[in-house]
This record gives C-alpha cells, structure tokens and sequence, in this order.
C-alpha cells in the first residue's frame, strides 16, 4: 500500500462514520496531511450541515499548514451551491495545493465539474486512488445515481434445512431462526438505510416493530406493501417512532411489476438505500424481478423439517461469517 492509498483507507473509514446519517447526501470521508501527517479528519455531517471536506478543514488547529497540505477525500468535492456551498471553494479560499480523490462523482451537478475547478485554480488533483474500495464504500449512492433506484439489500434467515418460517406461527410470536447476536447485527444495518421493506404478512403473523432498538441510530423508514391497507391499527409498526409508507393499491398496480414500481417512487423521494426483510413471497418478488444488489443470509443450526422454503439463490456467497451458531452468507448481484 502507497502513501495516497494509506490515507484514502482513512478516508473510507471516517466515511463509514456517516453512513445512516447523511441521507441522501454519500457518506464521504476526508482528511488532511501535512509533512507525513494527519491534521484534520472529517466526515459528511447530517443532511445541509458541513460535507466531510469542510469538516476536516474545520478540525485543523494551524491554518497556515493547510497551505502546504494534501487533502484526500473518497469523491470528488462538489462544485455547486445545494444546501452548502461549493467544497471546492474552500479548498482554493484555503489555499489547498494538492488533492487526492478516490473517485469521481457521478451526480449531473458535479460529474468532473469539481475536479475541473481545483485544476483551473492551480491544484494538483489526482483521481482514482483505491477506486473499487471507494466505488464500494459509496455503493448506495452510486446506485441510486447510476440506476435512479435504491440500492436494494434482500436479508432474512433460514434453518439448516432450508425453512425461513414454520408452517403455522400460532405459537410465540415471533419465531426466532437466527440468534440474539445475529438479531443485534441487523438492528444495525438497519440503521445504515434509509428505508426497509416488508410485507402484509409479515406485519400480520409476527407484529413487529422493524426499529433499531437494539443498537444506537436512527429508525429506518419502513414500506409496507398491502394490497387493500388492511392493517391492524394496534401493530406494533404502526405505533413505533419510524415513519411509514403504505404500498396499496391507491399507490401501485398490483397487476405490474412491484418491486419495480416501489423502486421508481422510493427513487423519487430521494431515498437512495433499502433493506428488504420480508416475507418470502415479497424477497421473491425482489429476486424475481432481479432488483437487488446484495442479499444477506443468516443460516441458522435449527431444523423445522416443514414450513415455508427459503428463497433459492444460485450464486456462491462473496463472504462467510460466523456469529456464534449462526453463519452469515453475503451475496452480490453481478448485473
């Protein structure tokens, strides 16, 4: 690993500090070096507050040295007014020589605009450092960028021998398949997007609340996908802080494609990740339409020899985990 690579490794990392807080905005990270050594550190701030770059010049004790510093950052600072002024305009007010992107920025208001405005200053800008770790690390906003939908996350577990729920759940509510840990982790990456996607069903047969309150980060905007809006009044969902969006048919066409016509209005919200959880008849109505990015898979040690399938995926798993008992498979989407 070189010297930008090193501190472009940084950048993601501080990045992923941001990631659930900065919708729609990418989660980007920045910092600064001066002789060798790291002087300032940001990460994009909360929707209309400081972008990462601004953050890291903020954090720097001595002005002066940014004058013979190297900024790196995972995407191309912005060159246009939004709910912050331009990136760039305080990198050159700063004086800035050098800066080292990751990758390029892809949305219509930036896309080389940022980079051709350092350059135009006298910067020297050099482009494509760790460009895959960065592409991977901004893949919610690139997705939605590049395919105008959210990136789609499909998760759910699975018993050893193949079921995601028993034939008939009249017993406790909710069945477990996965364990306490595995539970906690997705409480997580439900903090990490912006919306989660469920059916009818599942909101009937195991009345949950689909919060992160299991971990520290903001509740997730959940969809609901219900024909007829026959929902109960007193499920827990509905009376959970998250905020809702029913699917129904007053929405969608329940006779076309849904999880493309759900994609196209989450889209036009400017929701730009989400995860699915189910049932099986939604995650298949995912995978059938082949509108998925990635797909995380608890494979649990218990057997209910009947119920209802899994999902069959025909891809090898990219990454094997173990969480105790429990094994989590991550799949991507090569399309």
């Amino acid at each position: 690993m070189n010297i930008h690579e090193k501190y472009i490794s940084r950048c993601i990392e501080l990045g992923k500090l941001g990631i659930g807080n900065t919708y729609p905005n990418p989660a980007v990270g920045s910092c600064i070096v001066y002789n060798n050594k790291i002087i300032g550190e940001g990460y994009t701030s909360s929707f209309g507050k400081n972008h990462a770059e601004i953050n890291a010049i903020n954090s720097v004790k001595i002005k002066s040295q940014l004058k013979e510093s190297t900024l790196y950052v995972t995407l191309e600072p912005c060159s246009h007014h939004g709910k912050t002024p331009p990136c760039t305009n305080e990198i050159i007010k700063n004086k800035i020589p050098r800066v080292i992107i990751g990758i390029i920025d892809p949305h219509s208001k930036v896309s080389g605009n940022g980079i051709k405005k350092l350059k135009e200053s006298g910067i020297k800008v050099t482009l494509g450092v760790l460009e895959n770790k960065c592409k991977d690390h901004h893949k919610r906003f690139l997705t939605y960028i590049n395919k105008k939908r959210p990136y789609i996350i499909l998760k759910w577990a699975e018993t050893n021998d193949g079921f995601i729920a028993p034939k008939t759940k009249d017993e406790i509510k909710p069945i477990w398949i996965s364990n306490k840990y595995s539970r906690q982790l997705v409480h997580k990456w439900r903090s990490e997007e912006q919306c989660l996607i469920v059916g009818r069903k599942t909101i009937s047969e195991d009345n949950p609340e689909l919060t992160t309150r299991d971990w520290c980060g903001k509740n997730p905007t959940v969809v609901i996908i219900s024909k007829d809006n026959n929902l109960n009044n007193n499920s827990n969902v509905l009376n959970s802080k998250a905020k809702k969006i029913i699917m129904s048919n007053e929405i969608i066409d329940f006779k076309k494609p849904i999880a493309n016509q759900i994609t196209k209005i989450l889209y036009k919200r400017n929701i730009i990740s989400a995860i699915v959880e189910g049932g099986a008849k939604t995650l298949k109505t995912f995978l059938n339409e082949n509108i998925w990015d990635e797909i995380r898979i608890f494979k649990s040690p218990l057997n209910f020899k009947n119920g209802i399938k899994s999902p069959r995926i025909n891809i090898k798993p990219k990454n094997r985990t173990l969480i105790v008992e429990d094994e989590l498979l991550v799949i991507y989407n090569s399309n």
